[in-house]
């Protein structure tokens, strides 16, 4: 998906995952050539051609998410021990790049905004620490993919660029560095983070610059299918036992959406709440404000979510199929899917927004990496050259 939302403008020349399922979907897109299948602590760097531009990483998230187990990032001598330590692994590979002189202009990290707050905030500073280490200035923004799909999925980019190409970028309103920390791009976890940095990597901090999105044009109903094989409407018996799970304030909202007379969808989503009595008890939480909710793994919780149909008296439920879920990440009805739907449905929870990967290459990472003359240009007046 990375590749996907960076687009043609891009040449990838080395991709990996462990996950056989997605191997094999990275190959009906793409071919795959360049693809390496497995581990990344068994791949040496020396199987890594070339110098690339930027090197882009989402390394999972299960440590460090709200679902997960708070194990954080671990250190760099035991990332095997924590799935989020696979970070320590892509440090390792970029530090022997770069001492062999092919270290990239760039770096992009993603993952889940538990990263900002792990730990106390030591895993945040030991990246930054880690990407300075190799030579790099670091900056991050929090962008959700609710801008640009109908999906609520906050996620923190990390971008790093090499100390020797930061020094001339441009500042001000044409430039790819604020003065400030923008609120759009910049949440307060992320401002917290910063906060918590040393002096040394404070100073070497960068905030980015990206311009508002345009508005986002679909809601989930507009993503729907009309009746998917994968996830038919259930029985009346089995959504009344979903109603049932639902707390009194959320059965409002259907009752009033009934006394409206309005056809309105909606996601829910099963989650583990404490009731009045103290006991942990299950719940069906509905939104109908046009969003799905984030998309998730297996690993991470429920995966799939439910949908909510609501017109007068009739109420009718389903889950979300993978086609929808697709939609939510941003990717055509062209892109080839796991035939399997809960590989599908892993494939996308563990994904990247395709517009949103988009929005930041056009804005930020192509800017960052042509040649410094057009760089420090006004947008209008850059040719365009691949990156």
């Amino acid at each position: 998906m990375a590749r996907l939302g960076l687009g043609n403008e891009w040449t990838c020349l080395f991709a990996n995952d462990i996950d056989a399922d997605k191997a094999a979907a990275y190959r009906a897109n793409w071919g795959g050539a360049e693809f390496a299948e497995g581990d990344l602590a068994a791949i040496e760097a020396r199987a890594i051609p070339g110098r690339a531009d930027l090197a882009w990483a989402s390394f999972p998230c299960q440590d460090l998410s709200l679902a997960g187990g708070g194990k954080g990032m671990g250190a760099a001598d035991d990332a095997v021990k924590t799935r989020s330590g696979a970070f320590w692994l892509f440090h390792e590979k970029m530090r022997a790049l770069g001492a062999e002189g092919r270290g990239p202009r760039a770096i992009v990290l993603e993952n889940v905004a538990g990263v900002l707050s792990s730990h106390g905030k030591r895993d945040f500073c030991a990246l930054v620490e880690a990407l300075d280490g190799l030579g790099y200035r670091v900056g991050a923004l929090t962008l959700d993919a609710r801008w640009f799909t109908p999906q609520s999925r906050p996620r923190v980019f990390f971008v790093a660029v090499r100390k020797s190409l930061s020094g001339p970028l441009a500042h001000g309103d044409d430039g790819l560095i604020a003065g400030t920390p923008h609120p759009l791009w910049t949440s307060a976890s992320l401002r917290a983070a910063h906060g918590a940095l040393p002096n040394g990597l404070a100073e070497n901090w960068i905030w980015w610059r990206l311009p508002e999105p345009a508005r986002r044009n679909a809601d989930l109903a507009d993503l729907l299918e009309d009746a998917p094989a994968e996830a038919p409407w259930r029985a009346p018996a089995a959504t009344e036992r979903l109603l049932a799970l639902m707390a009194p304030s959320h059965r409002r909202k259907i009752e009033e959406i009934q006394e409206s007379g309005a056809r309105v969808v909606g996601a829910v989503y099963r989650r583990t709440r404490v009731d009045e009595g103290g006991a942990k008890r299950q719940r069906a939480e509905v939104r109908f404000d046009g969003l799905a909710g984030c998309l998730r793994t297996p690993r991470g919780g429920s995966s799939r979510q439910t949908i909510l149909e609501v017109h007068q008296d009739s109420i009718r439920a389903r889950l979300l199929s993978p086609r929808e879920a697709a939609r939510l990440m941003g990717l055509p009805d062209s892109y080839m899917l796991p035939p399997n739907p809960g590989a599908a449905y892993e494939l996308c929870g563990d994904g990247l927004c395709v517009p949103v990967v988009r929005h930041l290459a056009q804005h930020l990472l192509q800017p960052l990496l042509r040649p410094e003359a057009s760089r420090l240009r006004p947008p209008e007046e850059r040719p365009f050259a691949a990156a």
